[in-house]
């Protein structure tokens, strides 16, 4: 077992029962008569994966103790808008592999795709309505078209080169911290505390969000498809301009510029991740923002002071250093 798969396993212990209830809820909710459906969440069933946005919904709430009896739930309705998400984002990126497997979008097709990451957010907010609070299903309601913005900001940005730091890190919160966000702010807040109960742990998910996405950023420049267990190089196939590029490209000669802007929009590249890597070092431009995502890290850590130990406090600390050294 590798040192990240290894911090996974020991940051989830104090939380095994919940997470069982979890899964079982989600196993529930997703269950179809119709064939074609059930062949379909049995084939997703294995994007699993780390389930790192529930798990926090969890550890937040025990970490706070004001974990109840329908936190689990919770929990799988996050990690079913997530899953949504992932089905979705695979026909927008063209992905053909995710947790090794093919994708939906690949195994079937675009439509089926999308309409079962329809299928997978009616049944969530289905969900949600059976609990005993309103908070859950106002928060992810508001939290899912926040990431729908940051989505479709993000479409109508490719191949912006001249983009800020600043309006690159507003849309990848927006599309990735968001649903961070929320599960620590339900993890603290559900069923009906007050919204400055949960500041401090929107805030740590927020931070440890971004994070995440600065990482994954990272990963699609320079990982390998057989390490990351997805397709790799699909943000620039799709013209979308990341941190690592972004920086690289802010620090590069024109003429450097010039071929950076070639290997993303020339006709007839197969492969434009390695014609990328072949016009220019990655490695700086990664470097600062490993940085970045270290920084971001550490003031998400800082909002934990607070609260008295705990296995699940230091669990949740535990999920910082995973996030920084993940390499899947």
């Amino acid at each position: 077992m590798s040192p990240p798969d290894a911090r996974l396993a020991r940051l989830v212990e104090p939380i095994a029962e919940g997470l069982e209830r979890m899964r079982r809820a989600i196993e529930t909710s997703c269950s179809e008569e119709s064939g074609a459906v059930s062949d379909m969440t049995s084939h997703i069933a294995r994007f699993r994966g780390k389930q790192l946005r529930g798990s926090l919904v969890l550890l937040v709430g025990e970490a706070c103790g004001t974990t109840s009896a329908e936190h689990p739930v919770v929990a799988a309705i996050v990690e079913m808008i997530h899953l949504a998400t992932l089905v979705h984002d695979d026909v927008l990126d063209g992905a053909e592999v995710r947790r090794r497997v093919a994708c939906v979008n690949e195994r079937w097709d675009n439509q089926t795709a999308v309409l079962l990451g329809d299928f997978l957010y009616a049944r969530a907010f289905g969900l949600s309505t059976t609990l005993s609070s309103r908070l859950c299903s106002r928060l992810l309601s508001s939290t899912t078209g926040r990431l729908c913005v940051g989505e479709i900001e993000q479409s109508t940005l490719r191949y912006h080169f001249e983009m800020s730091q600043e309006e690159y890190e507003r849309i990848a919160s927006a599309k990735t911290g968001t649903l961070y966000s929320a599960a620590c702010e339900l993890g603290a807040r559900y069923p009906d505390r007050p919204e400055e109960a949960g500041r401090a742990m929107q805030a740590f998910g927020a931070e440890i969000g971004l994070a995440f996405q600065i990482i994954d950023d990272c990963l699609d420049v320079l990982g390998e498809e057989e390490v990351v267990g997805k397709s790799v190089g699909n943000d620039v196939s799709d013209g979308k301009i990341t941190l690592p590029v972004l920086r690289t490209y802010a620090d590069a000669s024109s003429a450097t510029r010039a071929r950076i802007r070639d290997a993303y929009t020339l006709p007839g590249i197969e492969d434009r991740r390695a014609a990328l890597r072949e016009v220019c070092d990655l490695g700086p431009g990664t470097e600062y923002a490993l940085t970045r995502a270290q920084r971001l890290v550490a003031r998400a850590l800082a909002r934990l002071t607070p609260l008295p130990d705990s296995p699940a406090r230091r669990a949740l600390e535990e999920v910082g250093e995973f996030v920084l050294q993940r390499r899947w």
